[in-house]
């Protein structure tokens, strides 16, 4: 069962159930999935050298929200975070906005995401300045989640940071002595108070009434870093929910899988089919932002840090080449219908209803 396929079966009955929500951004994401590996925006023409046989391929949207395209795209963000990844431990320390926070979340949605970057790349930063055991140059890559694990509005960041830094006086990698990166509870406590001021006063947004005064952030090891970079590849590109966890679709109802978060264990939820449609588009951001972000030493202006720190490890013997090992891409491949051998690329046609 595709996503897309119960998009266009209810369509027309979905945007006028929920039109009063749907922006900009919601329609033409629906409208470039709706035409992916259709033939409205045009095709791929392709010609095999033994049997002269034609053949022409519809075009993918490109939509980063659509589950049936983007695979090449991940594998590619994934390749670039992979040859940066250094030979040592790293963390994962994610930071929660409370429940009461959300509703104004969605309705600003770039100023509190741009926020949420912002005071968490520079609540790291200066809880590394201040731990005397490390006092080195430190870098991470963000993340922005907007969804739990039911799929439910539930907007966080996730930061898989090196337990460690560079000292550049030095030339040297400076490793974390501790069993954790910071102090969980001082992190939560800092991260309260900076992101409180950054909604009321640097956006000049209205708080909600009741805010807890106890926020959730949690620093969990991640081993050498890639299985957590796999995880947080998942989301980026490909939507929120992949078509293989949808079980199970009636007239009335769609029931998807989901792993509980405390248990562990794979359950099943079932919706209305509109409910459940507004519950994926509902995570579609706002056009052009960006929700994965590189800061300190793995920056892309500093693309030549990552580089000299491998090297300071491997001279110290402590680097595994086989990290720094890029997967290749596999290149676009077409096999002909009649004699099963490769085909040749012969190159695209644009729709002119497309333009």
């Amino acid at each position: 069962m595709h996503f897309i396929d119960l998009l266009s079966e209810y369509f027309d009955e979905f945007k006028r159930e929920y039109q009063h929500k749907l922006t900009h951004e919601h329609h033409q994401a629906m409208n470039a999935m709706l035409s992916c590996k259709t033939f409205n925006k045009g095709c791929s023409q392709w010609q095999c050298d033994d049997c002269h046989q034609h053949q022409d391929l519809p075009l993918s949207c490109g939509h980063r929200n659509c589950s049936l395209c983007q695979h090449n795209t991940t594998q590619d963000w994934l390749n670039r975070q992979q040859m940066k990844l250094l030979p040592v431990e790293y963390y994962m320390v994610t930071f929660t906005l409370p429940a009461e926070l959300r509703p104004l979340t969605f309705h600003h949605q770039q100023q509190v995401f741009d926020a949420i970057f912002s005071v968490t790349q520079s609540l790291l930063k200066d809880f590394a300045k201040r731990k005397k055991s490390l006092q080195a140059d430190i870098g991470f890559t963000s993340v922005l989640h907007t969804h739990g694990r039911q799929r439910q509005f539930h907007p966080h960041i996730h930061v898989v940071i090196p337990a460690g830094g560079f000292n550049a006086a030095r030339n040297q990698w400076c490793k974390d002595k501790g069993k954790y990166l910071f102090n969980g509870k001082a992190l939560a406590k800092a991260w309260r108070g900076r992101m409180l001021e950054a909604i009321n006063h640097q956006l000049k947004l209205k708080l909600p009434k009741s805010i807890p005064q106890e926020w959730v952030v949690n620093c969990q090891h991640v081993g050498k870093g890639l299985p957590a970079l796999k995880y947080l590849s998942r989301y980026l590109y490909r939507g929120v929910l992949p078509d293989r966890d949808i079980i199970n679709a009636t007239d009335t109802e769609v029931s998807f899988r989901y792993t509980d978060s405390e248990t562990q264990q794979k359950k099943i939820k079932t919706l209305p089919v509109l409910t459940f449609l507004w519950q994926i588009l509902q995570h579609v951001i706002p056009k052009g932002f960006r929700r994965v972000r590189d800061y300190g030493l793995l920056h892309g202006g500093a693309r030549k840090k990552p580089k000299k720190i491998q090297l300071c490890l491997m001279m110290a013997g402590k680097l595994d080449f086989s990290i720094a090992e890029p997967i290749v891409r596999k290149k676009a491949q077409c096999l002909c219908r009649q004699c099963q051998q490769p085909m040749q690329f012969m190159g695209i046609v644009r729709s002119s209803a497309f333009g």
